[in-house]
């Protein structure tokens, strides 16, 4: 960590793989937690991939990559995350296979409750939401005060599952997408399991700038993309189910392409993205080149902190995300205070000082702008976002 610490900080060796990245010319980019980019190598890797199978059509596809190319590629998924080959199932994203788990978990009876919080992603709640109408199941909402601390958010928790006896099933969000709050995994399931609750796990942000084990973490469901931090192609994720759980989680809507004992029945068959699932050698390969989730989180939290640690506090700025080490990554929100529009705050930003980022709206703590630097930013960008946030105050 040391290493990773002071590298991040190091201008000229983050360049060195900026500089494998092509940028269209325009706004800076603080809005990098929406999709990452692929690096010119994997661009160049995706479109020879593209003319091979399109070359080679079923040939190709038939004989070599469903028979041996496809297996490789899963077992160098599973060694991402340390765990067995056998506990992951591709899916085209973290919400397919988020709402693949969460439709097919068998162990719900009517009138048992499930959980979902004000920082889920809309796609989780909705999906709990569609237990409560099919399944005849309660669904419980709760809102996290603010701002969060760890004791906060996991007191929270700990209150919910003692008001609400029955409930069986929660969505838990490592990286939640609306403010970038890290939550306290590993202290959350570890109360949820003393009350018999079982823990859906949305990794999409988390996978690739947080290092995690998800058997200390105590996860047995998870869902992932591998198009945000890890620099794949659109259309990429999976999902993970420890193999001791594999029952409670049915095959989709009767899956019979896969034996019930396998994991790829837990998600809908269809012909994938073979191009792009063929460029994931490569993605990991250059994941690792750049030190993996260790050295991008690091850089990441480094550019985080450059711009938070200058304008919070500032009258007219409220910086949403906590500073506490255990509950940030590089995504992090804040809002004008004396803005009701963070819409028209947005618009300012980009168009006074070409720079551009999001607002995100849904959680309890209201509205907010989404800044999210990426692997081409640099400590000039944060600093011309200081600028810019402190005259707009």
């Amino acid at each position: 960590m040391p290493d990773n610490t002071r590298r991040a900080r190091d201008e000229a060796f983050w360049q060195t793989f900026a500089d494998r990245y092509d940028v269209e010319p325009g706004p800076l980019n603080l809005e990098n937690g929406y999709f990452g980019r692929m690096s010119r190598t994997v661009v160049e890797e995706y479109q020879r991939n593209i003319e091979l199978i399109n070359r080679s059509n079923s040939v190709y596809v038939r004989q070599r990559f469903e028979q041996d190319d496809s297996l490789k590629i899963r077992a160098q998924l599973a060694r991402l995350i340390g765990v067995p080959a056998g506990s992951i199932a591709l899916t085209r994203n973290a919400s397919e296979g988020l709402q693949s788990l969460i439709r097919n978990y068998s162990r719900l009876q009517p009138g048992d409750q499930v959980l979902v919080c004000d920082l889920e992603y809309d796609t989780v709640k909705g999906a709990m939401r569609w237990l409560a109408r099919n399944r005849g199941v309660e669904v419980v909402e709760i809102e996290h005060t603010h701002p969060a601390t760890f004791d906060s958010l996991l007191n929270t928790y700990r209150e919910t599952f003692a008001r609400h006896p029955r409930l069986k099933l929660m969505a838990l969000t490592h990286v939640t997408h609306r403010t970038g709050l890290v939550m306290p995994v590993q202290a959350i399931a570890a109360a949820a399991k003393e009350h018999g609750i079982d823990v859906i796990l949305d990794g999409a942000h988390a996978l690739g700038q947080i290092e995690f084990d998800l058997t200390e973490l105590g996860i047995y469901f998870a869902g992932f993309n591998l198009h945000k931090w890890i620099g794949a192609p659109l259309t990429l994720g999976f999902i993970y189910i420890a193999p001791e759980r594999l029952a409670d989680i049915d095959p989709d809507m009767g899956e019979m392409h896969y034996p019930p004992t396998d994991i790829r029945a837990r998600t809908s068959y269809s012909t994938p993205n073979i191009p792009a699932l063929l460029t994931l050698p490569l993605v990991l390969e250059e994941h690792w080149a750049m030190g993996g989730a260790a050295a991008k989180g690091t850089r990441l939290n480094y550019l985080r902190n450059l711009w938070v640690r200058e304008v919070r506090g500032l009258r007219g700025i409220e910086v949403l995300t906590p500073d506490d080490p255990r509950l940030y990554c590089g995504i992090t929100s804040m809002r004008f205070t004396q803005q009701a529009d963070q819409q028209l705050m947005v618009e300012r930003l980009l168009n006074d000082y070409n720079l551009f980022t999001v607002v995100r709206s849904g959680a309890a703590c209201g509205p907010c702008i989404r800044v999210t630097p990426g692997l081409t930013s640099t400590a000039d960008h944060m600093q011309h976002l200081i600028t810019a946030l402190k005259e707009l105050r």
